[in-house]
């Protein structure tokens, strides 16, 4: 059971967040500054920067809640790593994970919208993926051949993703969009060398 204290530094954490993407959703990234962050959630600059080190952070934490994840899925799977990465993968389009980019929410596809069209944010994203593929290759041995199995495991993935978003962004629906979400995962996980 979570303490008082671990529940209210998440309230704040969430607080923060959730004042940082509705300003910045509202008048862009580059227009918002930290200390309309710290105002709009009622806390002081630095109290915001001991929850999030970075304006940059304040956004990209919910792609950071899954860093690593493929990493993690190879490590805890008990079939083949391609086998698991596709399994997961395929899971995310069924729940509708918005990292799968097949997602039709409202507030997702803004959210999305912000981090693609902002130079900063989109840096820092590749940082994330960068490190997701360093974590995912030492999880499959961290030689030559698990460094080339993560690079394209990734690249997969980040394609897959990216296609559903635009399809959706488009004005696809995700239900819409499912099949050929499923088909596109089948076929690009199934070109990767079984690992």
């Amino acid at each position: 059971m979570t303490g008082l204290r671990e529940r209210k530094k998440q309230q704040t954490y969430d607080a923060l967040s959730e004042a940082a993407i509705a300003l910045f959703l509202k008048r862009g990234f580059d227009e918002v500054s930290v200390t309309d962050i710290a105002e709009a959630a009622n806390v002081s600059k630095p109290t915001l920067f001991k929850y999030f080190p970075t304006k940059q952070d304040l956004v990209l934490h919910r792609i950071a809640d899954h860093q690593h994840e493929s990493a993690r899925v190879v490590a805890t799977a008990g079939v083949p790593p391609v086998r698991a990465l596709r399994e997961h993968f395929l899971a995310g389009l069924v729940s509708r994970d918005p990292v799968t980019g097949l997602n039709d929410h409202p507030q997702v596809l803004a959210y999305y919208r912000l981090v693609f069209t902002t130079p900063a944010l989109t840096t820092r994203l590749h940082q994330f993926m960068d490190d997701d593929e360093r974590a995912l290759a030492a999880a499959l041995g961290g030689d030559l051949a698990g460094e080339l199995l993560a690079a394209q495991a990734v690249s997969v993935q980040q394609v897959l993703s990216r296609r559903n978003w635009e399809a959706i962004d488009a004005g696809q629906r995700a239900a819409d969009r499912y099949l050929d979400a499923v088909t596109e995962a089948e076929t690009a996980f199934d070109a990767l060398p079984l690992g």
